[in-house]
């Protein structure tokens, strides 16, 4: 006799509230769908269900993320690096205080207290049969992050080994929810045979029908809700095995809105408004924006980077101030609006020399003009490169491009074998841009402070400047 289970996730939502209603709509009509004709279902969500840009995630710090997950009654929910590196020590040791769902991320604990009661490093679920579903959870391990808000991540590796034997003697089927990446999946699935399902995120990649690998079935639902995933595993009670595995996964444009999602949602809005609406300023003149030439106001930002880092020199893309602000009262959500992107300051020393790279290159149409999507940034595009703390003189050819003739610090040449503290947006040390910021090896990241944080500073300050 054969059991057909069901399972069906969620990954890399990334607080795109927009795509809810169809997926938590459709989750709903699938599960009344089983339950009816007697199957079993579970629902899985693979992490990074949060994301700050949007202001329900901002103002309600992922509370509305966790009431959404009820709602729709998950099983079983992973933590994502923007749950655990985006949010206070606090605000993440009490995230999932109200969630009814156990929480599964094994490689993840707190530094100085005991773990919260909603933290386990894996789940047994049991279907009406009696057959065992093991499901272990981790997530993506940036140390240094974790640590300097409070809470430890070991590597995967070490934590599979600590507890595969373990869930394996206590199930029949083992699910690994993994907020690793495709690449880290691969390799899980060869040293792990004994998994039966990797639910893979993070790097946003989407198996439409599942990878089989080392005879793991790999399956990924990419990114912001665009679709949603699903597992069909089929049972042999009398062999006591898996006989077949399938992996699918829905667009969720196809799909309809559930109408009561939408009002909560709005529910959930409202609420986050009423906390973001707090006033921060009073303009007496509207502050611009341009991502392409300077501004005060983002000359001031870059000034600010550089004095609260204690660095002497600063650097931030213009294209991270989405808009400008209008005359007149100005409220944190304003500032989370112009300001969405989880991105927090870095400090970090160069060589003169590196640093003189690092200027013509960040004067180049190749970097102002990218279009990045991803690394903290939730803009359209990089933008001019605002210094504080240097003076650069540039000529324009005749093709329009702009050429770095001189680079100052102090009003003399910088010296190129001399070290600077050099302050700009954690984002630019991840990525392929500036790679003299992206290999030094005295990186030091502010947390759990933003770039809009330093905004609130800014705009406070200029208002009071121009006070007569």
């Amino acid at each position: 006799m054969r059991e057909k289970i069901f399972f069906y996730y969620t990954s890399d939502l990334h607080s795109h509230f927009e795509k809810w209603p169809k997926l938590a709509g459709y989750i709903e009509e699938k599960r009344q769908e089983h339950e009816a004709r007697g199957e079993d279902v579970f629902v899985f969500d693979n992490g990074d269900h949060v994301d700050r840009f949007h202001p329900i995630a901002e103002g309600l710090k992922g509370k509305g993320n966790v009431e959404l997950l009820n709602a729709s009654k998950y099983d079983v929910v992973n933590i994502g690096n923007n749950e655990g590196i985006t949010l206070s020590e606090n605000e993440l040791y009490h995230l999932y205080d109200e969630a009814v769902f156990p929480v599964v991320c094994a490689n993840v604990t707190p530094m100085e207290k005991k773990n919260p009661a909603w933290l386990k490093p894996y789940e047994i679920k049991t279907t009406s049969t009696g057959v065992r579903v093991g499901i272990i959870g981790l997530t993506a391990p940036f140390r240094v992050f974790y640590q300097l808000l409070g809470w430890n991540v070991e590597p995967p590796e070490t934590m599979m080994e600590k507890y595969m034997d373990e869930v394996k003697s206590k199930s029949d089927i083992i699910i690994l929810l993994s907020h690793l990446g495709y690449h880290t999946d691969r390799q899980m699935a060869e040293d792990y045979p004994g998994l039966d399902v990797i639910i893979g995120g993070h790097t946003h990649h989407l198996l439409p029908e599942g990878e089989m690998h080392n005879g793991v079935l790999l399956t990924a639902a990419g990114k912001h809700g665009t679709h949603l995933g699903e597992i069909f595993l089929d049972w042999d009670q009398e062999q006591k095995t898996l006989v077949n595995k399938e992996a699918y996964t829905v667009a969720s444009e196809k799909l309809t809105n559930s109408e009561a999602v939408e009002e909560r949602l709005d529910h959930l809005e409202s609420r986050a408004h009423r906390r973001l609406y707090s006033n921060v300023a009073d303009l007496k003149e509207p502050l611009e924006a341009d991502w392409f030439e300077d501004t005060p106001l983002m000359n001031e930002l870059t000034e600010e980077l550089r004095n609260w880092t204690s660095a002497d020199i600063a650097m931030l893309n213009a294209g991270v101030l989405l808009e400008g602000l209008e005359e007149g009262p100005v409220t944190y959500a304003d500032l989370h609006r112009i300001c969405p992107h989880p991105m927090n300051p870095c400090k970090v020393h160069l060589s003169g020399k590196e640093i003189v790279e690092v200027v013509r290159s960040a004067h180049t149409k190749q970097i102002t003009e990218f279009k990045l999507k991803g690394l903290g940034f939730r803009g359209e595009v990089i933008g001019k490169m605002v210094f504080a703390g240097l003076e650069i003189e540039t000529v324009t050819s005749s093709d329009g491009d702009e050429h770095v003739r001189k680079v100052l610090f102090d009003g003399e040449p910088i010296e190129r074998n001399r070290w600077y503290s050099f302050a700009t947006a954690d984002t630019f040390s991840f990525g392929r841009f500036f790679p003299e910021i992206n290999h030094s090896t005295t990186k030091t990241y502010y947390l759990p402070e933003m770039l809009r944080d330093l905004l609130v500073k800014v705009v406070q300050s200029m208002v009071s400047s121009s006070s007569p």
